[in-house]
Formats: C-alpha cells, sequence, structure tokens
C-alpha cells in the first residue's frame, strides 16, 4: 500500500478535481489519437498530422485572445487546414508534403502574431505555454463534456469509416472497383485526424501533440500483425502514458516541492520508451520496419 500511495494513487490523486479532469479528457485525447493515428501511419500522413497539430496551436491562440472555449479554437484551425489540404486532392506524395509545408508555415506564422496578440493586447501571459506545451491541470471542468463530445464523434466516424479508409490505404483502384468514394473517405478521414489532433493539442500542447497522435500507433505497428490487434495495442499504450503521465506528474510536486513538472513531459517520455521497447521486440523477432506497416497488413 505504501508504494502504490507513494505515485499518488491513493487519496488526494483520486480527490483532486484537476486530477480527474486531466484523466478524463486526457483519456479521450488517448484513445481518439490511437484510432486516428493508427490509420495516419498506415496511410503515410504523419507529417500532415504533425502539421495540422501545429496548426491548431493558431486556433488555440485565437481563443484566448477572442476569450472563448480553446478546444473550439483548436478543432476549427485543425479542421479548415485539412479541410484546405483534402480540397486540393494532391496526389503525388511530393507535392503533397510542399502543400503540407505551406500550410503548417502559415499556421506557425499566425499562431506567432496571435500570441504576441494574446501578450499585449488580452495580458493573457500563460497563453503560449499552454497552447504551444499543454497544462493538464488548469483545464477547467466546463471542458470535459465538450472534449468528450468531439472525442466520441471522431471515433464513430472512424470505426464508420475504417473499412473502406484500410481498402483504399492498400489499393485505390481495389477500393473503387468496391465502389468505395474515396474522395470521401479521406475528407471524413481528415476531420476525424482534426478531431484528434485538436484533442491533443489540449492535453500536450500543440507542439508536442504528434507523440500523442503517432507515437502509440507506430509502436503498436512495429509489434501488431494484424490492424485489429494493432488498433487494441495502440490505445493501451496511450492510455497508460497520458494516465502514467499525469500520475508522475502529480507526483513531481513532492520531488520539488511548489513545482511540478510538465505533464506533456512526462506522456512523451513514456511514449517514447514504448516505441523503443517495440523496435526491440520487432528487430527480435525479424519484424518489418515501422515504415512499411502496409505490407504486414497486407498477408491478412
Amino acid at each position: 500500500m505504501g508504494a502504490i500511495s507513494a505515485f499518488g494513487l491513493l487519496g488526494g490523486f483520486w480527490s483532486n478535481q484537476p486530477v480527474r479532469v486531466a484523466l478524463a479528457v486526457g483519456g479521450g485525447a488517448a484513445l481518439v489519437c490511437a484510432v486516428v493515428g493508427l490509420s495516419t501511419v498506415m496511410r503515410r500522413q504523419a507529417f500532415a498530422g504533425h502539421a495540422l497539430a501545429d496548426v491548431s496551436g493558431a486556433g488555440g491562440s485565437a481563443a484566448y485572445l477572442l476569450g472563448i472555449n480553446p478546444l473550439f479554437g483548436f478543432l476549427g484551425m485543425a479542421a479548415a487546414a485539412a479541410g484546405v489540404m483534402e480540397w486540393a486532392q494532391v496526389r503525388d506524395a511530393r507535392e503533397r508534403d510542399l502543400l503540407t509545408g505551406v500550410v503548417l508555415g502559415a499556421g506557425l506564422g499566425l499562431a506567432a502574431l496571435l500570441l504576441y496578440l494574446d501578450m499585449t493586447v488580452r495580458s493573457v501571459s500563460g497563453a503560449a505555454i499552454t497552447v504551444l506545451f499543454g497544462s493538464m491541470f488548469t483545464i477547467p471542468p466546463s471542458i470535459v463534456p465538450v472534449a468528450l463530445a468531439v472525442a466520441t464523434a471522431a471515433l464513430v466516424a472512424s470505426a464508420l469509416i475504417f473499412r473502406p479508409l484500410l481498402v483504399s490505404t492498400l489499393s485505390v483502384d481495389l477500393a473503387r472497383t468496391q465502389g468505395v468514394s474515396v474522395r470521401t473517405i479521406a475528407l471524413i478521414h481528415a476531420m476525424a485526424l482534426a478531431l484528434a489532433v485538436s484533442l491533443s493539442a489540449m492535453t500536450v500542447g500543440a507542439i508536442l501533440s504528434t507523440a500523442l497522435l503517432i507515437g502509440p500507433a507506430a509502436a503498436a505497428l512495429r509489434v501488431a500483425r494484424r490492424p485489429a490487434s494493432a488498433l487494441a495495442l495502440a490505445a493501451l499504450i496511450g492510455l497508460v502514458a497520458t494516465w502514467g503521465g499525469i500520475a508522475l506528474a502529480y507526483q513531481s510536486y513532492y520531488w520539488t516541492p511548489g513545482h511540478g513538472w510538465p505533464v506533456s513531459f512526462f506522456i512523451v517520455l513514456l511514449i517514447i520508451c514504448a516505441y523503443l521497447a517495440a523496435s526491440g521486440i520487432a528487430r527480435r523477432r525479424g519484424g518489418a520496419p515501422a515504415a512499411a506497416p502496409l505490407s504486414g497488413c497486407q498477408e491478412h
């Protein structure tokens, strides 16, 4: 019992409202990122996910400037950027990366302006840290219902398109012969990705949210042999990393009294450890590199 209490898993940990809010919002974000991140990695759109996460920071900055729910800001900007990138309908990988880079640069430039206005016009001194690196223990309880609603919408959308999205990922021509509207499926996935990065940005910040989106999925694809098992493993890794990061951050107040360590640091650290462990398992089994997950899915 003493060892459990040492990590804050009893007593004050569960009765602390900011902790409960962080567990709820962080858990929802972890599940959504696991589901959407898996298809994002399989479709080799990790850079697009990273770009949307960074661009969403401009929306979070605008929310602080306007005095509205930050989640709406993150979500609005991410959805707009996802719509632009998908509307362009660029098929060539090189051109797609160029377009993504342009959107990323524009979003970061706008975020810099809005964060400056947050500090000079609204005098919100902590906006930059919160938007870029997250601050889970300061999330207000009123955001929980909205965040869970966003998470549910993303999970439902991902479930509805899972099979056609997997088929179109493996072969666009095969998907079309089966009557799949490839562009519609891609657009729905882009919107689900926007929802995922918005929740991730709320938890670990716009700069670090790619770790929660891509890390668990990439680790799962290193060792799982089927999409379903990869999905379950990615969800497990995401939840353990997020909830473990919250517990460690809570405990860190006892390491440096009055100055707890950032939650996002622990979450990213645990995700990196999970990926390194998965890579070690894959090497011992002689598995395929993480950059080529599609070959494993095609075999099944």
